[in-house]
């Protein structure tokens, strides 16, 4: 009798230590599937977010064209307030230049940074910079360039293509003296202002005008001073 109770004793162990192991087995399987399945949850999106990351690259042309779009859709409708605010073709042309000034004093220091381009010795120099980097940065044209006198400091930037003037048939009706795009005078004024170069810069032609160009004359005012560039002997 002792015998089969010693016996049916450890038979009851040996099923219990058995469900034990395989309780413990079973929970150390559970555990691992679920560190996987967090662990998926935790790298899965690393894929996606590597794609995304590589994908400006391919998609700025289209980001910079809504940028783009966006902006002469904006444009037009400032301007189109504008004309409601004011009666005379002339205050909404100084607003523009004035609120293209003040975008060029700080658009300049962008520019600056993201062009790196080296320092220029003539007036021939800088506006080819405005023309093939700026234009091209900014506005995705680039103007050809005209010199207009024998002193070399009057130049002219010839767009075939405005941007601004993209979504625009003619200018409003009775407001025959508005320089629609007036901002970009402002523009040019400003900036060249912060490198310390005095400018006088105005529309000479408008397609919206009837002229058969559009066309932006920059005067400089004065020969940059070149004493402080100097080394003191």
């Amino acid at each position: 009798m002792i015998s089969d109770a010693d016996h049916l004793a450890d038979s009851k162990e040996q099923k219990q230590e058995s469900t034990e192991v395989a309780l413990e087995s079973h929970s150390e399987e559970e555990l691992a599937n679920r560190k996987q399945s967090r662990r998926k949850e935790i790298e899965g999106p690393i894929p996606h977010l590597s794609s995304a990351m590589s994908r400006p690259a391919h998609r700025r042309p289209e980001y910079h064209k809504i940028n783009k779009d966006l902006f002469v859709l904006t444009y037009g409708a400032l301007v189109a307030q504008l004309c409601k605010d004011y009666e005379k073709d002339e205050d909404v042309n100084k607003y523009l230049d004035k609120m293209g000034h003040g975008i060029g004093t700080r658009l300049v220091e962008d520019f600056l940074a993201r062009s790196c381009v080296r320092r220029c010795h003539s007036y021939s120099e800088i506006i080819d910079i405005i023309a093939q980097v700026a234009f091209k940065m900014y506005l995705g044209i680039t103007p050809s360039v005209a010199c207009n006198n024998s002193s070399r400091n009057e130049f002219s930037l010839i767009l075939d293509k405005n941007p601004l003037v993209e979504f625009v048939e003619e200018l409003p009706a009775g407001r025959t003296s508005l320089c629609y795009c007036n901002l970009l005078c402002g523009i040019i004024r400003g900036a060249l202002e912060m490198v310390h170069l005095d400018a006088d810069v105005a529309f000479l032609q408008d397609r919206l005008k009837g002229d058969s160009v559009t066309e932006i004359g920059i005067t400089f005012l004065k020969k940059p001073d070149e004493k402080k560039y100097r080394r003191k002997k």
